[in-house]
């Protein structure tokens, strides 16, 4: 454990990618394999869910830190961390354990999720008697399932491909999937032989760059191919050994929860893999992002919801073909191939090419970007048509291309205190409009503002403060912001009736009055015809 926490300050200590990698790799090199699995694991966002009830942890480390609880509860508010607040709280033992971070892990963490209030008490108790600084913090961390570290996985994999010698794309492909951490795993991620990756395993996706400069600076645009960018979920379908796996961008494996596109995959030849996006469908036409958020979070779909919602899978691209990776392979190719396979399935099933926009210009793709919301499509991809297919997101060969994002003028009406390194500013707004003389909640945002901004509205909201209601603050309505966001769809959950999707704050309007912020029915013009 205690290298684990020396590798997590090392990180934390430096902003430099190079001394991250660094770190990372002497890390690598030392740990046991059990320890190194566990590291990884943790590293590349697995990390457990949360497994003690907030209001048990904060009541039992108020106990082990022998305060009444309402000065816990204060103190947390200015720390604005949980894990954090525990480890500044409660006393650092006299002598802390030699034991590695898998025994942490395997002995006393995990086994939390399945004792009883009693025994987590107890448990958590003797943990914290037992651990100091670094290595009590993310003991924390992991038990509120809040661990993160200023590592991107790529980093994590370029590491562990400079302390092992194998590749990196072969590193990415094997963590990709699902996998438990042990030491044997460890060994097989690292290890020299590299033609032995899972049947079922998906490929690393290749992600794209926002573009923001002039299209024209791309070049010549026959070197381009420009595709609809779809609001839905990107896949991989995986045909191979006589089944069928879909996987997420996320790494979650879909099985039972599109079933209509599974039953056309029994058409595909045994070695394909295809790269593509999940939508839910009718009459040829993709539905709102909301409508498939009612089949993504279903793991068994009822005939009813079927109907209801169906779904299609839109595909982009060709990855294996009868068993042969063909990644290396040019776009065009690819292209190619995913036409072929695509082309052979049977009419009217769930799965179909996503189409390519015919611009012969630049001024072609410019007018196509202008039409996207008119095709349910959230902007333009931009894929050279010479470009391999990489490991996640490279920057030269796919661009993205979104509309400009909507825009609406809505007054703070309430605060909320941040958390992490925004602890003790108010930094978690909710915004409302006009319906006739009363504003109604909006939207939320959190982003957007510089520290100099965050700074000023934090002032206002302790000297404006009109109300109370535990950590939230009611405040004058006198400060107008100008709020971006990708969508906009009709709500019942929502008291303007209106929800949104990615709000943030695109600029403070301290040039207009809160009289003068839009109203539920200006902001109702801006949804879908």
């Amino acid at each position: 454990m205690k290298q684990f926490a020396a590798l997590y300050d090392a990180i934390d200590a430096t902003t430099a990618t190079s001394e991250k990698v660094a770190a990372l790799v002497a890390y690598f090199r030392i740990a046991n394999p059990a320890d190194a699995a566990w590291a990884v694991s943790f590293l590349v966002g697995r990390r457990p869910k949360r497994l003690v009830k907030a209001p048990d942890l904060r009541l039992w480390a108020a106990e082990a830190a022998d305060i009444p609880a309402w000065l816990f509860e204060e103190s947390y508010a200015q720390a604005g961390d949980l894990a954090e607040a525990i480890s500044l709280l409660v006393p650092e033992p006299a002598a802390t354990t030699d034991e590695s971070l898998a025994w942490w892990v395997e002995q006393r963490l995990l086994p939390l999720a399945t004792m009883e209030p009693i025994e987590q008490r107890t448990a958590l108790r003797a943990a914290w008697s037992e651990l100091g600084g670094t290595a009590r913090f993310l003991f924390n961390k992991l038990i509120t399932g809040g661990f993160r570290v200023g590592v991107a996985e790529g980093l994590v994999v370029r590491a562990l491909s400079q302390a092992s010698g194998v590749p990196v794309d072969t590193i990415a492909h094997r963590l990709m999937g699902q996998w438990e951490p042990s030491g044997a795993w460890y060994e097989q991620l690292v290890h020299a032989h590299t033609s032995d990756a899972d049947w079922s395993k998906p490929y690393p996706f290749f992600l794209a760059y926002p573009l923001e400069a002039a299209p024209e600076s791309l070049g010549e645009v026959r070197d381009w191919q420009c595709e609809w960018k779809w609001d839905g979920i990107r896949c991989q379908l995986v045909r191979r050994n006589g089944r069928t796996m879909l996987w997420s961008r996320g790494e979650e494996l879909l099985a039972g929860r599109f079933p209509e596109v599974e039953a056309v995959a029994e058409w595909l030849p045994d070695g394909t893999v295809l790269d593509g996006e999940m939508l839910a469908w009718r009459d040829g036409q993709p539905l709102p992002f909301s409508e498939l958020q009612r089949r993504i979070n279903r793991k068994t779909v009822g005939k009813a919801l079927l109907a209801d919602v169906p779904c299609h899978m839109l595909v982009y691209d060709c990855l294996e073909v009868r068993g042969n990776d063909i990644r290396s392979e040019p776009l065009r190719a690819r292209r190619t191939q995913a036409e072929h396979i695509v082309g052979a399935l049977p009419s009217g099933g769930s799965m179909g090419l996503s189409p390519i926009v015919d611009a012969r210009t630049w001024a072609d793709v410019t007018e196509a970007r202008d039409a996207a919301r008119e095709r349910q499509s959230e902007g333009l991809m931009l894929k050279r048509l010479e470009s391999p297919y990489g490991v996640g997101r490279k920057v030269g060969d796919w661009w993205k291309w979104k509309v400009n994002p909507m825009t609406v003028d809505a007054v703070l009406v309430y605060a909320q205190a941040g958390h992490g390194r925004r602890a003790g500013l108010y930094t978690d707004y909710t915004f409302a409009i006009w319906d006739g003389t009363t504003l109604v909640p909006f939207a939320k945002a959190y982003s957007g503002l510089t520290d100099a901004e965050i700074r000023d509205v934090d002032r206002f909201v302790r000297a404006n403060t009109l109300e109370k209601f535990g950590p939230v603050r009611t405040v004058k309505p006198e400060l107008v912001f100008e709020l971006a966001f990708e969508g906009i769809q009709r709500s019942t959950r929502h008291k303007s009736g209106l929800a949104v999707r990615f709000p943030r704050m695109a600029r403070w309007r301290k040039d207009k009055p809160a009289a003068e912020a839009d109203t539920v029915e200006t902001v109702r013009a801006l949804l879908p015809a």
